[in-house]
Order: structure tokens, then C-alpha cells, then sequence
């Protein structure tokens, strides 16, 4: 893994103390749409879920006259890119040292720009995570951190327009086109993750593949701060294998500060991003919140996204008004509109309590504690595995 070195809070509280920045890396906010595909990718390969699943697709034609469309449909964190900015920083404040902060939702660079309209464009990176088809069966999800702002918009939309017609040659050129851009930082994202569930073995040689064509483009591999220990173990030997740099990034969805950051003395984001690319250096902290058992953080952050946040501006406070589906023309619309109050389907509406039980008072405290993971903290990512 080249010169990337990694620490952990927990064993070192005083990690942070050489230096000046930390930067918060992939965090998503309520610009990013993230897809329901994958329920009825669930259905097919879980058994279990197929009844449920019916009975939702059933009640809601019965109901509203729609049918149930998972690849139009998805549903928005709740933070609004303001909270969202403001999470990440104040948790790297508390380390005593200053915070940058690069917001990477889905396919959008909507929150950078927001942003940029009430604080200074200097401390507001454009940055993004895209998600580039390849193999003609998978995503590869890339965080382009960075973008210059006078082509920010041209850029999406050569994103757009691969995702619409993919190559993988083509892909190709795009990343070397980015990687002349001097400024940009091109990270591949959980990339051990079968996100799309296209198989253990197939994503391992798409995987590969991908590297092989693209790694010269690549300027860092994640550790991702929402995937489990062996998962990051895993991206580590891939960094050792390709001489790669790994780099944080913390994936957060719900309310949970990035469980990882990157610690700099770099007084800018610009000149954070040649550190990377240029001199070859990246060092990760990862947050006490990484120590907590995986299945538990992902239960809490499934909490997260469906729980009510009075505080919030209209339109992220309830689960409802955040995740979207076509209406009776096409038009994609709140499910708070579609389903009016109280007539969401009742499986969807238990299954809503019982996620929201799991994380209350004893039976949180009985999971928390029957997902320990006490031995894989010992080994962390594996620096004494050889």
C-alpha cells in the first residue's frame, strides 16, 4: 500500500496531533438518489423476502392503481447538504485540528453547489461519486473529488452520457482524460464490495479487469468506513498487490460522522490532492464509531433512514417524504403524495416499527452485544498478517 499508513483513535488518541487538517471524504446528503433495485434483486435471491415483497407490489395496485417499480424508484438521506457539511466538520474539530469536507452524492453535484453559494468556493470541493457502468453486468462506484469549476457541469455530463451508452474503452478514456486534470482525485470506492450482487467470483474478475485497464488512472483505493473489517483487509491486500495508496472514506447515509477521515497538513483541498497523487502519501484515522460491531452500525444507519427528524427542513423529516416513486403519468413523486397519511401498506408499515424496535433500549443493547467483534478489533486491517 505504498506510504499509506493507518491509525485508529481508540488505540492512539493522540493520532491527530502532527497534524493541522482532517478531511471527510464520501458522505452523502439528500441530493444523492440511492436506488430500490436491489429489493427486487432481494426477492429473487432470498426466498423470504419474495412473500413480503408480493404483498407490498399487491397492496399498493389494489390501493393507488400503481404498480410497484423499483428501478424508477429511490429514497434521499435525510441530511441537507448544510448538515450534512457541517456533521462531518464539527466531528474533525473536535480532534483540535481544521476540517475539509467533500460531499460525494450519486451522480449529482448538487450539494457542492449549494454550498458554494453561502461559503467560500475555495473550501467547497465539486467532488462526486459516480457510478460508471463496466462488464456489461456491474457498476464500479468512483469518487471524483475536485472537479474544476469551470467544467463541473461539462463533466457530469459526459458522466451522464456514458452511463447512458457505456464502453468500457471508452470509460478508459474518460478516467484518463480526468487524470490530466492535475487538481482531481480519482478514488475507487469499496471496490471489493459486490455491490450489485453480480456474484462473489464474476465481481472479483470484473474487479481485476477493471484495475488492469484503469489502475494508472486510479489514484487510490477506500476503506470504506461502512464496510466491515474483512472487507477493508481485503481493499488493503489489493492496494499491496496493484502498489496502490488507500485512502478513507466514510460512506455515511444517515446521521453518524464519516467513521474514517484522512489527517494532512495541507492548508487546502487542492493541495491535499496532490499529497496523494503527487508525493504519494495518505493517512487514515478511523473514528471510535469504526470499532463498533459492523451489523450493529449497519442496523443504526437503516434507522437512520427511516426515522423522523421534526428538526429537519420540510421535505427530510419523515421516511415517506423521502423516498420517491413514479406516479400514475410517470412523474416521480414523494411517497407522502402518493400514499396519503396512514395508507402505506401495512407491511411496510410493521416492517417500519420492528427496524425501529431492533434499535431500541434492551434488544439494541442483546444485538449490540451478540455482534461483537472484540477479536477482529485486535487484528484491525491486518498491518501484522504479512
Amino acid at each position: 500500500m505504498a506510504n499509506s499508513t493507518i491509525s485508529y483513535l481508540w488505540r492512539d488518541p493522540n493520532a491527530a496531533e502532527r497534524f493541522s487538517t482532517g478531511i471527510s471524504l464520501h458522505s452523502h446528503t439528500n441530493q444523492s438518489k440511492e436506488t430500490l433495485a436491489f429489493l427486487a434483486k432481494f426477492g429473487n435471491q432470498f426466498p423470504i423476502m419474495r412473500p413480503l415483497l408480493a404483498r407490498l407490489e399487491r397492496r399498493s395496485e389494489d390501493n393507488h392503481g400503481l404498480p410497484v417499480n423499483y428501478a424508477a424508484s429511490y429514497w434521499t438521506p435525510p441530511m441537507t447538504p448544510r448538515l450534512a457539511f457541517d456533521l462531518e466538520s464539527e466531528q474533525i474539530q473536535k480532534l483540535d485540528i481544521a476540517s475539509m469536507v467533500s460531499l460525494t452524492d450519486h451522480d449529482s453535484i448538487n450539494a457542492p453547489m449549494l454550498l458554494r453559494t453561502v461559503s467560500s468556493a475555495d473550501q467547497i470541493p465539486i467532488s462526486v461519486e459516480w457510478s460508471a457502468p463496466y462488464g456489461g453486468m456491474q457498476s464500479f462506484h468512483l469518487g471524483i473529488h475536485n472537479l474544476p469549476g469551470a467544467s463541473a457541469a461539462e463533466w457530469m455530463t459526459i458522466f451522464k452520457n456514458f452511463t447512458a451508452n457505456p464502453s468500457d474503452a471508452r470509460l478508459t478514456e474518460i478516467l484518463a482524460a480526468l487524470d490530466k486534470e492535475p487538481d482531481v482525485l480519482i478514488i475507487f470506492n469499496h471496490p471489493t464490495w459486490d455491490l450489485y450482487m453480480v456474484g462473489k467470483d464474476k465481481h472479483a474478475v470484473l474487479m481485476d479487469r477493471f484495475l488492469q485497464e484503469n489502475n494508472a488512472f486510479l489514484h487510490a483505493l477506500e476503506l470504506n468506513g461502512l464496510r466491515n473489517w474483512d472487507e477493508n483487509r481485503a481493499v488493503r491486500r489489493l492496494a499491496d498487490r496493484w502498489k496502490m495508496e488507500l485512502i478513507s472514506g466514510g460512506d455515511r447515509h444517515g446521521v453518524e460522522p464519516n467513521a474514517n477521515i484522512n489527517l494532512t497538513n495541507a492548508s487546502t483541498f487542492t493541495e491535499f490532492v496532490h499529497e496523494i497523487r503527487r508525493e504519494k502519501k495518505s493517512r487514515v484515522l478511523f473514528m471510535p464509531q469504526y470499532a463498533e460491531p459492523w451489523k450493529h452500525r449497519i442496523l443504526q444507519s437503516t434507522i437512520d433512514a427511516i426515522r423522523h427528524y421534526p428538526e429537519f427542513p420540510p421535505g427530510s423529516r419523515t421516511w415517506d417524504e423521502r423516498v420517491y416513486h413514479p406516479d400514475a403519468n410517470g412523474v416521480l413523486r414523494p411517497l407522502s403524495e402518493l400514499w396519503p397519511s396512514g395508507s402505506a401498506p401495512s407491511v411496510m408499515r410493521w416492517g417500519m416499527r420492528l427496524v425501529e424496535l431492533l434499535g431500541k433500549g434492551p434488544v439494541s443493547g442483546s444485538l449490540r452485544l451478540a455482534w461483537s467483534e472484540s477479536s477482529e478489533l485486535r487484528l484491525a486491517l491486518g498491518e501484522n498478517d504479512g
